[in-house]
């Protein structure tokens, strides 16, 4: 449902969440629990709907070297237009929560040029995160995401800077790579909300907005549901619903009325 409704919004590019796609498809947190293959077919069937690329989140590429190989390649024969790859140890746990451990520097580098070898287009784009800031300090995190950098990736994403100085010192230090910069805005996370305008200032040239729509999911079923078992009825709650044929609209049933109307009489 969040790709085609965001598709239809209008986006030119969109963002498949781990923690987005293990809670919805799976009912379980964001704690590693997802194989490669839940995810792989995520990434089919939601890339098979879009028209418009889509970066998809591949954790920690589900192993060692030999595992991030293979992650790679089913994710883009699956239909992503990008990788997201991290530095955590395996299993790995959602970037703004606590307990996050990444693995020694040169496996982290060596994960990224696998990553970069494995990919048969190079159109198909490694974005390359590191979670070290929070365990490791900042002066890490810009280490690793340099050397992210000469190892191929093509996109650098510093998870869970801090404060707004942080994300400036991480743009002006990570500028003369020349590689596009990532910011991850969680509404309740580790890092700073600001305006698309201050993002570009700082020197950012993505955004992604992963928890966003299920988090608005989550207050409107919270508000739907208890009304509903506070009253009996969804009589209270009409007024916040979405029209329903409007809706059928959205899902594609369109199509399938047409499909039906046109071979109505070979059945």
């Amino acid at each position: 449902i969040s790709t085609r409704l965001a598709e239809q919004e209008g986006f030119q590019a969109l963002y498949m969440t781990g923690f987005g796609t293990v809670g919805s498809h799976l009912g379980l947190p964001d704690a590693g629990l997802a194989s490669y293959r839940d995810m792989v077919e995520r990434v089919r069937t939601l890339s098979a709907l879009s028209s418009v690329p889509m970066v998809c989140d591949g954790d920690t590429g589900f192993g060692g070297l030999l595992n991030v190989d293979h992650t790679v390649k089913g994710y883009e024969a699956a239909g992503a237009a990008a990788i997201q790859l991290e530095d955590q140890e395996f299993p790995k746990k959602c970037g703004h929560t606590p307990g996050r451990k990444v693995i020694p520097f040169e496996q982290a580098v060596a994960k990224i040029r696998v990553a970069v070898a494995a990919r048969s287009s190079p159109d198909f784009l490694i974005v390359a995160r590191t979670d070290a800031r929070t365990t490791l300090g900042l002066e890490e995190a810009l280490r690793r995401a340099r050397a992210f950098a000469e190892a191929g990736a093509d996109v650098l994403f510093v998870e869970a800077p801090e404060s707004e100085e942080e994300m400036k010192v991480i743009c002006e230090s990570l500028a003369d790579t020349g590689k596009a910069l990532l910011v991850n805005a969680v509404e309740g996370g580790k890092t700073p909300l600001l305006s698309k305008q201050r993002y570009i200032e700082l020197g950012y040239q993505m955004a992604i907005y992963p928890a966003t729509g299920f988090l608005a999911m989550g207050q409107a079923l919270k508000e739907v549901y208890g009304n509903l078992k506070a009253q009996g009825d969804s009589l209270g709650v009409r007024s916040k619903l979405t029209d329903f044929k409007g809706f059928c609209l959205s899902m594609g049933f369109q199509e399938v009325w047409d499909f039906d109307k046109a071979h109505a009489d070979l059945e």
